[in-house]
C-alpha cells in the first residue's frame, strides 16, 4: 500500500468514527470537510456542493469563500454533476470552462456523491499546487464523501 493510500485509510477510519453517531447532514458535512482540509496536505479548499433545483449549491466548506451556484455542465464541479464521474485536473488553467472561485487554485479533484444510488452532489478539493491529485485521491474521496449520510459508502459507475 502506498503512503498516500495509507493516509487515506486512516482518514477514512477517522471520518467513520467522527460521523458514527450523528445523523444531522449539515453537522456531518461540516465536520468531514474540516477533517479532510486539516488532514490532507497541500489543500486550499474542501467543499461540498449539493444538487438543488437543477444546479449545484454551496454546502459546508473549508478555505476561502467559494462559488455559491454552479450550473450543471459548467466548470469541473458542473462537469462531474453532468457525467457522474470523478474529474482529476492537474492544471485548472487548462480545463475548458474552469470556474476560478479561488484564483490561488492550480489543481483540483471532484468526485460525485451518491445517496441511495441517486446523484446527490459533489465533493471538491482544490490545491494551490499543480499535479496534486491522482486516482488514489479520487478513489478514497468517493468512499469518504458518502459517509456524511451515515451509511456505507457508495461509489458511482
Amino acid at each position: 500500500m502506498s503512503e498516500k493510500a495509507a493516509r487515506y485509510e486512516l482518514l477514512k477510519q477517522q471520518a467513520q468514527a467522527l460521523l458514527k453517531n450523528e445523523s444531522d447532514l449539515v453537522a456531518n458535512m461540516s465536520n468531514l470537510v474540516s477533517l479532510v482540509f486539516n488532514e490532507l496536505p497541500r489543500l486550499n479548499g474542501t467543499t461540498f456542493y449539493r444538487l438543488i433545483d437543477g444546479e449545484l449549491l454551496l454546502g459546508p466548506f473549508q478555505g476561502k469563500p467559494a462559488c455559491m451556484h454552479i450550473a450543471v455542465g459548467k466548470g469541473v464541479c458542473g462537469t462531474v454533476a453532468a457525467t457522474k464521474k470523478a474529474e482529476i485536473v492537474s492544471n485548472v488553467h487548462e480545463f475548458q470552462g474552469h470556474i476560478a472561485c479561488d484564483s490561488a487554485s492550480k489543481s483540483e479533484v471532484v468526485v460525485p456523491i451518491f445517496k441511495n444510488q441517486q446523484f446527490w452532489g459533489v465533493l471538491d478539493l482544490d490545491s494551490p499546487e499543480y499535479n496534486t491529485f491522482d486516482k488514489v485521491d479520487a478513489k478514497y474521496l468517493a468512499e469518504i464523501g458518502p459517509l456524511i449520510f451515515g451509511e456505507k459508502a457508495e461509489i458511482g459507475e
